[in-house]
């Protein structure tokens, strides 16, 4: 076969093969080339050539991300992903990140956020944090359950947790309270917030006392897959202009656990497309 009938041939079972994945085997293949396998060549074809970069710290498009690599590579950095929660062509993974020196720390977890568009990964957010300790009850920012259940429950979970969040978060009706949370039962992965609704009027409360206060504004996105639901939220900590990346698991139509990853939304980015 001729060079370049076979080079042709070869973009177009590629071309296939890419088209043919699911959002989350997309982002999950572009975070394996970039994190993993430090592969250019394959992270060039998984990323649109005009990415669109909400990390506050990193340019737009894709050639930061393809400079970036060996960088990575060099550095010994290591991913896992504990969670992947697919919503259309969003997709959130829960990560963690060790030897992870290049990206600001050697531990780090993080909420990344994905849309897809055409089979390559379009659009990226994220929150990151240091990774912390265990929280007052014992649990870390990644552990708890994984697996995605109650689908065909995707659309009711959604809406109970846009309610809550619009009720309760920016609206401040504490009152409601029951009507999300199963009593006291609710395990939280906050690493300073100890379980039960309990533990959480605490941690707000002495926060508020420290000039701290939680406050969210705006709900900019809800991604839900199954029992797990995720929700990007802008607001202040203080006076400080915060982004809030929430993930909750549902249980019988109520609230039972929370992971979160709360970041300061800096004034000056790396490009203009905001944090949202």
């Amino acid at each position: 076969m001729p060079r370049n009938i076979l080079a042709a041939a070869l973009a177009a079972s590629l071309a296939t093969t890419v088209s043919a994945q699911t959002p989350a085997q997309t982002a999950s293949a572009m975070m394996d080339a970039v994190f993993i396998r430090f592969d250019e060549s394959a992270a060039e074809e998984l990323l649109t050539e005009n990415y669109i970069q909400h990390n506050p710290n990193v340019p737009t498009g894709r050639a930061p991300i393809l400079g970036f690599i060996p960088a990575l590579k060099a550095s010994g950095i290591s991913l896992k992903t504990h969670r992947i929660i697919a919503d259309g062509n969003l997709v959130v993974m829960h990560n963690s990140y060790s030897h992870a020196t290049a990206l600001g720390a050697d531990n780090l977890v993080a909420f990344d956020v994905f849309r897809i568009e055409n089979g390559r990964v379009a659009e990226h957010w994220d929150n990151i944090a240091v990774l912390a300790p265990p929280n007052p009850s014992g649990h870390s920012q990644t552990d708890g359950p994984t697996k995605i259940a109650d689908r065909a429950h995707s659309a009711d979970n959604k809406a109970l947790i846009e309610d809550f969040v619009q009720a309760v978060l920016v609206g401040g009706q504490t009152e409601r309270l029951p009507d999300f949370f199963n009593g006291n039962n609710y395990i939280q992965h906050n690493s300073q917030i100890a379980d039960g609704l309990d533990g959480l009027a605490s941690a707000l409360g002495t926060l508020a006392a420290q000039g701290q206060a939680l406050k969210y504004e705006t709900l900019h996105q809800i991604i839900g897959e199954g029992n797990f639901v995720f929700t990007m939220s802008e607001g202040r900590l203080g006076e400080k202009p915060t982004a809030f990346f929430d993930l909750f698991r549902i249980e019988n139509g109520k609230i039972a656990e929370h992971w979160d990853i709360v970041s300061e939304i800096p004034a000056d980015m790396a490009h203009n497309n905001g944090k949202f």
